[in-house]
């Protein structure tokens, strides 16, 4: 079966081609399938295969409770989390592994924290290659190790850093007949900047601020990408700040050296010397935005905001971009008629023992509903 740009069937049987034909769309173009929907500034050809399992078209919720609070003319969160394996990282690595499909590859490596060894094991397994993916023994969520495992990748764990384990997959991808899939590959950059053109689509306009957290730096580089080439091409009259916050325990991009032994409760931007650093330090230079860090007593407090005042529930990573918008306006910084965007980049049942570390609400009772209404102070 073939769909009207000659790809591949999704995961539930349609080609994207199908899914547009179907009434399945979302926004300009189309298709929600970002390959097809952005396929004129993507590096993508005929013999690219249209492989999706349905990433991209996430959506962008008008925050109810917090945007009143931080004194916003608008504050909206992008739900990446809505990616098929539950993270920002599948807008790339559609694009990553279709090229390395694309070229001959039978296998692909990745170093990952979690989510790029989730994602990449998730897009190999649909195009039929090997996954092998290195990761820090111990220093990586089980929730997202299980998504690795369960699509069948080889699993190296490592004793040392993110960083050791990315110098290592660069060494054997210069060495061996393997693709390399983390964001030092520039098709993920290419694929990761459809976010931005996602929210101008939605919105109509830039917003004034882009608040991401940032560990190995290639998301912010693809947001500022992003904006910058819709901004080229007249699509857009305007340009966000980016604001980029890192975890303080792992904020080389902040002291401007790296770290060493980085330490964060938010093990996706567990990262101390960024593959990306230069893009990232474009983006806020030339965005006249900032990078700035934030500790996890205050990513956690913006984990917990997300989650009871606006039902969305994240990884602590993710929370670093509301934890530095917080930190912004509790410093003076005025944000009053402002249109900010919060990238909420992962789901909190990717690590789902930070939220068991949550005094829960929780009493025992026997099993009577008058038993249960005495538990319930309702008597």
């Amino acid at each position: 079966m073939s769909s009207a740009a000659g790809g591949m069937p999704d995961a539930g049987g349609m080609t994207a081609g199908e899914e547009t034909r179907r009434g399945m769309t979302a926004g300009a173009g189309g298709s929600r399938f970002i390959l097809e929907r952005y396929r004129e500034l993507l590096p993508v050809t005929d013999a690219t295969p249209m492989v999706t399992l349905g990433e991209g078209g996430t959506p962008l919720i008008r925050s109810c409770r917090l945007e009143a609070e931080l004194g916003l003319e608008a504050l909206y969160f992008k739900a990446e989390f809505s990616n098929p394996t539950g993270s920002f990282k599948d807008r790339g690595m559609v694009l990553a592994v279709a090229k390395a499909a694309e070229a001959g590859a039978e296998a692909v490596i990745c170093a990952s924290t979690g989510n790029t060894s989730a994602s990449a094991a998730a897009y190999a397994s649909r195009h039929g290659l090997k996954a092998i993916v290195v990761v820090p023994s111990g220093r990586i969520a089980m929730g997202k190790l299980a998504q690795a495992v369960a699509h069948g990748a080889q699993i190296v764990a490592i004793d040392g850093s993110f960083d050791d384990a990315l110098r290592v997959v660069r060494e054997l991808a210069e060495k061996h007949p393997v693709a390399l899939v983390n964001s030092v590959n520039p098709h993920r950059i290419e694929g990761q900047k459809t976010g931005a053109f996602e929210i101008v689509d939605e919105l109509g306009a830039a917003p004034d601020v882009l608040c991401i957290p940032v560990g190995n730096a290639g998301n912010i580089t693809a947001y500022w990408r992003g904006f910058s080439e819709y901004y080229q091409m007249e699509r857009v009259g305007t340009r966000p700040q980016m604001w980029g916050f890192q975890a303080a325990g792992a904020a080389p991009l902040v002291s401007g050296v790296p770290v060493a032994h980085p330490e964060t409760i938010a093990t996706a931007i567990r990262i101390g010397n960024p593959a990306t650093w230069d893009g990232a330090i474009s983006a806020r230079d030339e965005s006249e935005g900032l990078i700035d860090a934030v500790t996890d007593e205050q990513i956690l407090e913006a984990y917990r905001r997300l989650a009871a005042d606006e039902g969305i529930f994240c990884e602590p990573a993710s929370a670093a971009s509301l934890a530095g918008l917080m930190q912004q306006h509790a410093a003076g910084v005025d944000l009053s008629g402002k249109t900010a965007v919060c990238i909420i980049t992962g789901h909190g049942l990717k690590d789902p023992d930070t939220a068991l570390q949550i005094d829960a609400d929780r009493v025992e009772s026997a099993a009577e509903s008058d038993a249960v209404e005495r538990a319930l102070g309702w008597d």
